[in-house]
């Protein structure tokens, strides 16, 4: 089952446009978003020296900016200012099982995104935007630590690009097999596939009496 592009909209580009399993589109803005915001850890592609390179890190979205940060001292942050970058994010969902190997499939959602990368300067800028990172993923947390220093902040990148060029490819349901195979007695359906939050683990440096705080409160049941 393929999730269709019911808003109907037009990819932004070419290079955007879903070639391959294109009834899997979506290009609206809502999807893209709440899969962006869904899932902190995403993929870059780089060009460096004329090969490409790509590098796990987490992103976090403030209305139509998507950013990463990076060591300062990184070769790839340090030459990506204004060069074309891919950004990939995708959650999986599920095994798809079918009656036959072909059909064997995943459920899954997946969003693309190309731009030029924008390197966020000023101490005050970067610091914001780090600021917006932590209260995203555990509101509060910016206040519960220590200040930043002006040396971790000056060793941190920070990259944007503009979520003008973007994609979403989504795969929900059962498999779909040939016609003829469902009268096969070959069991099908879908290994559900979930991203949970554990129990908090106490660092064992902690100060005795210490408790989760409450910037961990959205993760905590009970």
């Amino acid at each position: 089952m393929s999730k269709q592009n019911t808003q109907n909209q037009s990819p932004a580009s070419e290079r955007t446009r879903v070639k391959r399993g294109h009834k899997r589109a979506d290009y609206s803005k809502t999807t893209v978003n709440e899969i962006l915001d869904a899932m902190p850890l995403c993929h870059v592609a780089y060009t460096f020296d004329g090969k490409p390179v790509v590098t796990p890190t987490l992103q976090w979205r403030e209305g139509e900016h998507v950013y990463w940060h990076g060591s300062a001292a990184s070769r790839l942050i340090r030459k990506a200012e204004g060069t074309d970058v891919c950004m990939a994010v995708t959650l999986m969902d599920g095994m798809v099982l079918a009656r036959s190997a072909f059909h064997h499939s995943v459920n899954y959602r997946s969003v693309m995104l190309f731009g030029k990368a924008s390197l966020i300067k000023g101490e005050a800028a970067k610091t914001a935007s780090l600021k917006a990172m932590f209260e995203q993923w555990f509101p509060g947390r910016w206040d519960e630590m220590r200040p930043m220093l002006a040396k971790e902040l000056k060793a941190t990148s920070i990259l944007s690009i503009r979520i003008d060029e973007a994609s979403a490819k989504v795969r929900t349901g059962p498999p779909v097999d040939d016609e003829e195979d469902y009268a096969l007695p070959i069991w099908a359906g879908i290994l559900p596939v979930t991203t949970s939050v554990g129990k908090p683990i106490d660092d064992p440096k902690n100060l005795q009496g210490l408790m989760p705080p409450a910037s961990l409160a959205k993760f905590i049941i009970g």
